[in-house]
Formats: C-alpha cells, structure tokens, sequence
C-alpha cells in the first residue's frame, strides 16, 4: 500500500472490532501525517495484520517480535493517552 494512498489508508484503518477502531482511526486522523515517511510504512505494515492479533497487541496481551511494530504499538498507545487525558 502505498504510503501516500489516505483513502486506501483510512479504508484498511477500519477494521472489524470497535476496539480497534477506537485506537487505530484517532491515530491515523490525528499523527499520521507528521510521522516520517519510515514509521509510516510501519503503521501500513501493521495494518496488515490480523484483527486479533492487533487487538492482542493494542490492549498489552502480547508484544510484536519485530522491534519497529512494538515502537508503534507504543506510539499508537502513547498518543491516544495523551488525547483522551486532555478530554
């Protein structure tokens, strides 16, 4: 996927848990854009995954082995803690 492409982005952001929804699309509305160009094809490649295994992930049930998803897994975490603090 193409890392420029935010409609097929968005579109692979919504996924089939609303948990995931809930921590996927902020991300991707709100930080995608300034990230740099490598940690977005890490975002995309995370993407990619299974719905369960993200979810296994996100919620801190398990950690990727591949150190750059674990960093995002992290970010993505960081970012959206910071967001629902300021509400």
């Amino acid at each position: 996927m193409d890392i420029n492409n935010k409609t097929r982005i968005h579109w692979a952001c919504r996924r089939g848990m609303r948990e995931l929804d809930i921590a996927i699309m902020p991300f991707f509305e709100n930080d995608y854009d300034s990230l740099p160009d490598a940690d977005k094809q890490v975002f995309i490649r995370l993407l990619e995954c299974e719905d369960p295994q993200l979810y296994r992930w996100l919620m801190n049930q398990a950690v990727p082995e591949e150190a750059d998803m674990a960093r995002m897994i992290k970010m993505i975490q960081k970012k959206n803690a910071e967001r629902s603090s300021l509400a």
